[in-house]
């Protein structure tokens, strides 16, 4: 039987996000974790609701564990990350680029970093289970795929 850790983080309208891959821990870019502070802190045009999703997600941000370009792993999902992931109740594949607000376009299918998807996928890797609540109902996605071909090679 395995035992999940469940990471939870509360967002806009009660709905809550969960990591429930085994043993897992968030593993951020320094650099990424620097410039969302740095973003939030400026308050560049954030909306209200996006306030409080900061809010929520720098608790968890800040139980994470931070690295240098030279030592982050090349499947964890970080800002401009390009993210295929699974709905694992209609089995659909939806790819995405994780942004920052001032750049997301879902036409585009990219993603705030404070949408609650975004905030549910930044910092875990190809593999991991996601669960997504929300007023509707509960959202179980998989990160199947974790582009990141724009770092610098090791």
């Amino acid at each position: 039987m395995l035992l999940h850790k469940f990471n939870t983080l509360k967002t806009k309208n009660m709905s809550t996000i969960q990591n429930t891959s085994t043993g897992s821990q968030v593993i951020l870019l320094k650099d990424d974790y620097a410039l969302l502070n740095e973003y939030v802190k400026n308050l560049h045009g954030i909306e209200v609701n996006e306030k409080e999703n900061f809010k929520k997600l720098s608790h968890e941000l800040g139980k994470a564990q931070l690295v240098n370009i030279e030592d982050f792993p090349i499947d964890i999902v970080r800002l401009d990350s390009s993210v295929v992931i699974k709905d694992l109740d209609t089995k659909r594949d939806m790819t995405l680029r994780i942004v920052m607000p001032q750049d997301a376009d879902i036409k585009q299918k990219k993603i705030s970093v404070l949408a609650p998807v975004g905030t549910a996928l930044i910092g875990f890797r190809k593999g991991q289970k996601v669960r997504w609540n929300v007023p509707s109902g509960k959202k179980d996605f998989k990160i199947m795929e974790v582009d990141n071909s724009f770092l610098p090679k090791k």
